[in-house]
């Protein structure tokens, strides 16, 4: 430790200029001012187009199912609505983990688009808070296209009789859908701490989305545990059984990669 060792009188020696910079977490270290200028025109006009369409297919298929419902399907859907919420929050921890601790920003196509944003968050956790909805929440709106086009599809082709008893189903479907759309939205709540609606504090305070105090798990270095981050549910049984530990015990066998290396080399830039 600096100055254990000084002798009466003398000053303790002060650290050099590197040593405080690898410390100088947030918006001013050197690696996240250089993830947040990577984030180009091009992803933001991708970011658009994707916000625009998964809102207008969501719209049109809650229409739908709410033209389907029926009283006695209720304890089916509430049962969908559930398992949707569970496997949500296991497919982001699935996500959050392998876009945390493998791969690289130099990776064509998905470095700079995917994973950036992964690296930029854990030297400046507080990006995401002044990030717009729509940088927000594009990415995942992207990735719930496809299901949503496809329910869409269903409720234009498919016979009343054949949707009548596909709809717990179709609520299952929805409710996860709906989840993982809003995963990002909801870790951005997770980083809030001034000016949240009181229903969004409500609905963390009674860990139905991720709560902010659960969240901080992740925080502290190297961020290897509590990857879930929808509803945060998942995480403490999936820590007691050490899933993503032997997750990455077997990828590491199998090759030679190190967990979370590009993640570090990030972590560590000063200029």
């Amino acid at each position: 430790m600096a100055g254990a060792e000084d002798g009466p009188g003398q000053q303790p020696e002060l650290e050099d200029d590197e040593a405080v910079s690898c410390r100088r977490w947030g918006a001013q270290h050197a690696g996240a001012r250089e993830l947040a200028a990577l984030y180009s025109p091009g992803k933001r006009f991708q970011e658009w187009c994707c916000v625009v369409l998964c809102f207008s297919l969501i719209a049109h298929n809650v229409v739908h199912l709410l033209l389907l419902a029926r009283w006695e399907q209720t304890p089916l859907v509430m049962l969908g609505v559930v398992a949707g919420a569970l496997l949500a929050d296991f497919l982001s921890g699935l996500v959050h983990w392998g876009a945390d601790t493998w791969g690289s920003v130099e990776l064509p196509i998905v470095g700079k688009a995917f994973i950036r944003p992964f690296r930029e968050h854990h030297i400046d956790p507080t990006a995401i808070t002044r990030h717009d909805f729509i940088e927000t929440n594009g990415d995942n709106c992207l990735l719930t296209l496809l299901p949503l086009l496809n329910m869409a599809y269903k409720f234009r082709t498919r016979s009343p009789a054949a949707l009548e008893q596909l709809y717990p189903w179709e609520c299952f479907v929805f409710c996860l859908i709906i989840f993982s759309t809003f995963t990002n939205q909801i870790h951005k709540w997770s980083h809030t701490y001034f000016g949240l609606p009181r229903w969004v504090i409500f609905l963390q305070d009674w860990h139905i989305i991720l709560p902010r105090k659960h969240h901080r798990i992740h925080h502290v270095s190297p961020h290897e545990t509590y990857f879930c981050i929808t509803t945060g549910w998942l995480n403490y049984p999936l820590e007691r059984m050490g899933f993503w530990r032997r997750l990455e015990d077997i990828i590491q066998a199998l090759t030679g990669e190190k967990p979370r290396a590009d993640d570090m080399k990030w972590a560590q830039k000063i200029k």
